[in-house]
């Protein structure tokens, strides 16, 4: 079944009260006014430490809000305090595919059913967006602290969260990607950006949280229409990289001094349930706590 592409967020849990985190929000644009980004914060009710707050950023932002309850925001008071930052664009879609594939893509790639268009190729911009619209905006509501800063982001979104790591200048320590889509642009960024990050290698310390669902190597395509040009086309695209290609890009990452890396494949998940299973996995591993099923994440 394909995702409706005009879902709507609703109400979520920062629409309400919480005895744990206050809620907040603001609006910021890009440079030439063609990117709006809405920020939700949730701020723990304890103080702040004096280092400030650990923060955990979360990419699509919207649909993140909505793998919250309040339940969770419960279970995460009990762990370290950190402020939440939803990173998402400023209409009511939970997934807004065309700003994401503008924000979160590295470099531009071809699209062979819309006649050879290319699309994509933001993501520099939108970490200047981050770097010089959010991050003052954030340090003015709440103090972070600068040294425990990390960022998920699932399917283009993982992709982002991996180029934010091999460029070395996002600010943040833990780089959480999940189920990223490592064929993009032919799989480009397993092959010039990884070797110049490795090249690099030993110029700072980060962790790295690799997730995958199992349903992710093994497809099933039979709910597929594979009359449709568009479906063909995409699937051509993700074949552009083994199956694998994540758990040895996890393997070759290891290697490199400085990183804490970790690899998760999440049995019977496809990609689409893999976000909330990967953000729930990811906050609690930050968070130093055991998630609902009741394994303490590595």
């Amino acid at each position: 079944m394909r995702r409706d592409p005009l879902q709507v967020i609703g109400r979520t849990v920062a629409d309400q009260a919480s005895p744990h985190y206050r809620f907040e929000r603001f609006v910021v644009a890009d440079d030439d006014g063609g990117g709006r980004y809405r920020v939700n914060l949730a701020i723990p009710a304890p103080p702040p430490p004096a280092a400030g707050f650990p923060a955990f950023w979360m990419l699509d932002g919207n649909a993140a809000l909505q793998a919250f309850d309040e339940q969770l925001l419960a279970g995460l008071a009990r762990g370290t305090p950190q402020v939440l930052v939803f990173v998402g664009h400023d209409n009511p879609l939970r997934i807004d595919a065309a700003a994401r594939m503008r924000d979160y893509t590295p470099l531009p790639a071809r699209f062979e059913e819309d006649g050879g268009a290319t699309r994509g190729g933001g993501a520099d911009a939108f970490m200047d967006v981050i770097a010089h619209r959010i991050r003052p905006e954030l340090a003015r509501r709440v103090p972070l602290d600068p040294w425990r800063q990390a960022l998920w982001g699932h399917s283009l979104g993982g992709l982002f969260a991996l180029h934010a790591l091999y460029r070395g200048d996002a600010g943040f320590r833990t780089f959480a990607a999940a189920s990223p889509s490592l064929w993009w642009a032919g799989g480009a960024l397993l092959g010039a950006p990884e070797r110049a990050f490795v090249e690099r290698a030993g110029e700072r310390r980060a962790r790295v949280l690799l997730m995958l669902g199992e349903g992710e190597r093994h497809p099933d395509f039979s709910g597929r229409d594979m009359d449709d040009p568009a479906v063909v086309a995409h699937l051509r695209r993700v074949a552009a990289v083994p199956a694998d290609a994540l758990e040895q890009l996890a393997g070759r990452l290891r290697q490199v001094p400085g990183l804490d890396v970790g690899y998760r494949e999440f049995a019977g998940l496809g990609h689409g349930p893999m976000l909330r299973a990967s953000l729930l996995h990811a906050l609690h591993a930050v968070a130093g706590i055991a998630d609902r099923s009741g394994e303490v994440p590595p």
